[in-house]
């Protein structure tokens, strides 16, 4: 972090001090008109995790079992915002339980004892909006002992809180929490009584908000799916509130759940979850399900791209590529995966990008973010898009300074199967060379071809291609595709040099083959999840080659085994453990 980004932070905590004790004096007691109904889905095996003392936030775990979570030992910042963001309270929810929501009732009151005045790292109006949406989402829950005194410590919690976001929500960045600290707003204003908020204004700041942040296409700028489940949930949850209140929701609100729904319909996999690109993840289990089941919104997929991803479906399989350049800008994390794909196949994803490495450290971080843990085309050990140098090196969130400025996509569909053929100029300038690639599936889903082509089109592309091409001792340049596993497929030799067989866990056998130019090899891969102490480790096929043409040429297929088994026992997998 720089001297100037130091004292800029320092500054702001000295102002939302300010207007934290300002607040807590001008603000009165908050009641409830009527109690909302808990809507937020969270992660069973965290909450079971959480009641047993271990406390996995922000990428660090702490284990105290014997300790009020207040009294554990923080290991850093990020870890005191998730703590005091208080988005654990979902996964509690979904262990439910008299025991478990009298920890959590207790856990509350300790919290606006020690911290309630405006003492602690909570007083952020990012983290205040994130804990008081969950405050208000599950009121039922922590008001359900009766006890007086209990709830009336809760309502001037919540009338301090609501005052000091109403005074410093305009000062936040223009990303995820600036949209869920003005839903939060507006959710309060419907369901609480006796604190000063203006409704009106912040229903046509979170219109303006909504209209700033969501495209006509459903997508958001930082093109992350799980973000825009996000996006969809918080609006999904203001509008039952409007409901509840017997109010009409606004029309800004209601076009905009019309909007997301097709598109997260498209990028959703066979098996439920979301496709994971640019620090997204496959979203917690059931909610996707149920954010799209509550929007009223008409159960149709977006046609075309969606948010600039394009989708195959067929069978029981289905393909997700990233066929737009990555986005930019300070706020934004993308990764270098243009034309990077993933695969699943009922409830068994086969090809996968490895994810968002951010919860194991700024070194996965930056890592979960080249072209090389993605199954995509590498060229010369160098990912599509150039990352800027150590802007941000502590955090692995340095921008793209460099992306692909071309990208063509067009999908066709006719008897022979659904495909996509696109392309990238991400290595033009280094190398000389567009990346082609094209894929199809067929019918029933049981095949998926591939065709990868590098090619040096005109006369300057050709000269910077033989420039690169001699300083390498005309031998070529080299170029790797990779295609990232499961950790669940096992991977068993195949007869030849040019095939393998792929063993899904539900026993369906599918093989890998390839022509072409290159040479295959199967290496390690890891698979970065969320809920895990440390990455996962799985496979990766590569095939690997060198560029000494105009035009370099690799086919390749992924098809069902003709004896894999007929009847396939396709369940899913079980709640992932907090585990290494």
């Amino acid at each position: 972090m720089s001297r100037t980004e130091s004292v800029q932070g320092l500054w702001a905590r000295l102002i939302n001090r300010y207007h934290v004790r300002r607040a807590y004096r001008e603000s009165s007691e908050s009641s409830f008109v009527f109690l909302p109904e808990p809507r937020m889905i969270g992660r069973l095996a965290r909450g079971r995790q959480i009641c047993a003392g271990k406390y996995l936030f922000a990428g660090s775990v702490v284990e105290a079992p014997d300790r009020v979570i207040w009294d554990i030992e923080t290991p850093d910042a990020a870890f005191e915002r998730e703590l005091h963001g208080y988005v654990w309270l979902d996964d509690l929810a979904a262990v439910g339980g008299s025991e478990t929501w009298s920890r959590a009732q207790d856990w509350l009151q300790d919290w606006i004892r020690r911290f309630g005045r405006g003492a602690g790292p909570g007083w952020s109006p990012e983290v205040t909006g994130r804990r008081l949406i969950r405050w208000i989402n599950h009121s039922a829950y922590l008001l359900q002992d009766g006890d007086e005194q209990r709830s009336k410590a809760f309502g001037r919690s919540l009338g301090h809180q609501i005052r000091f976001l109403s005074n410093r929500w305009q000062t936040m960045p223009q990303d995820l929490s600036r949209l869920e600290a003005l839903t939060t707003l507006v959710q309060a204003s419907l369901v609480l009584a006796g604190h000063q908020i203006n409704a009106e204004q912040v229903i046509a700041a979170l219109a303006q908000e909504i209209d700033r942040e969501i495209g006509s296409d459903g997508g958001i700028s930082t093109r992350n799916p799980e973000e825009l489940l996000e996006v969809l949930s918080l609006l999904v949850w203001t509008q039952s509130v409007f409901t509840d209140a017997e109010r009409v929701t606004p029309g800004p609100v209601v076009d905009a759940i019309e909007r997301i729904a097709p598109a997260l319909r498209a990028l959703r996999h066979s098996d439920g979850a979301l496709a994971r690109f640019h620090g997204g993840g496959r979203g917690i289990e059931g909610r996707l399900d149920h954010a799209l089941a509550n929007s009223g919104a008409r159960p149709t997929a977006q046609p075309g791209s969606a948010m600039g991803f394009a989708r195959l479906s067929a069978g029981r399989t289905t393909l997700i590529m990233d066929v737009a350049p990555p986005p930019t800008g300070s706020l934004a994390v993308g990764h270098a995966s243009t034309l990077a794909f993933e695969m699943t196949l009922g409830r068994r994803p086969l090809v996968i990008s490895c994810g968002s490495g951010a919860q194991f450290g700024a070194g996965w971080a930056k890592a979960g973010r080249t072209t090389a843990l993605h199954s995509a085309l590498e060229v010369d050990g160098s990912p599509s898009s150039v990352f800027s140098a150590g802007h941000q090196r502590d955090t692995g969130r340095d921008p793209l300074v460099g992306v692909p400025r071309d990208v063509r996509v067009r999908r066709y569909s006719d008897v022979s199967g659904k495909g996509i053929h696109a392309s990238h100029d991400g290595y033009l300038q280094t190398h000389g060379l567009n990346h082609v690639r094209a894929v199809e599936l067929v019918p029933d889903g049981g095949r998926l071809s591939g065709d990868d082509t590098l090619t040096a089109a005109s006369e300057n592309d050709i000269r910077r291609f033989e420039r690169m091409r001699d300083r390498m001792g005309r031998s070529g340049i080299p170029f790797s595709i990779r295609f990232h596993l499961h950790p669940d497929v096992t991977v068993q030799a195949g007869h030849t040099d040019t095939a393998v067989s792929l063993r899904l866990g539900s026993g369906e056998i599918w093989v890998f083959s390839f022509q072409g130019t290159a040479t295959m090899l199967l290496q390690p891969s890891v698979y970065l999840e969320k809920g895990r102490l440390v990455p996962r480790e799985t496979n990766q096929i590569v095939l690997s080659g060198r560029a000494v043409a105009y035009m370099t040429h690799v086919q390749w297929a992924l098809e069902r085994a003709q004896d894999s088994p007929a009847h396939i026992r396709d369940v899913g997998d079980e709640e992932i453990e907090i585990s290494g």
